[in-house]
């Protein structure tokens, strides 16, 4: 059993490195978040250190996930977590990119409402 707890370890490892990446915070970030050091995330990340309960409810709030998805007891992930992904990378774009990002976003919204794009398809 310690062998399957060790791979489980990793898995949850894993799975938290992919979402902090995913979501561009650095191990700094998390770990001033958690109050915890920033080695002390590289362990959990590597599956070399255990996370306490408290510290994965912390992570799922940071992350915008359930627990239930960090530990791979389900499967589809929180829903409007790309709108909120996008806004976090949005706070560090300047006032010029976000009126690009805006504009882009109108663009991308509109499209679809063309109705020429809808003829072609028939």
């Amino acid at each position: 059993m310690p062998q399957a707890d060790e791979l489980e370890r990793r898995r949850l490892g894993e799975q938290l490195r992919r979402e902090r990446e995913y979501l561009g915070f650095s191990q700094d970030e998390v770990a001033d978040s958690l109050g915890i050091t920033r080695p002390a995330v590289s362990l959990i990340e590597s599956g070399q250190r255990k996370v306490e309960v408290l510290e994965l409810k912390r992570l799922a709030a940071l992350y915008g996930r359930s627990v239930a998805y960090l530990t791979g007891e389900e499967s589809e992930p929180a829903a409007g977590e790309p709108v909120r992904a996008l806004a976090r990378l949005a706070k560090t774009l300047s006032p010029g990119d976000l009126n690009e990002l805006q504009r882009f976003a109108e663009f991308l919204r509109t499209r679809g409402k063309s109705p020429k794009r809808g003829r072609e398809r028939g």
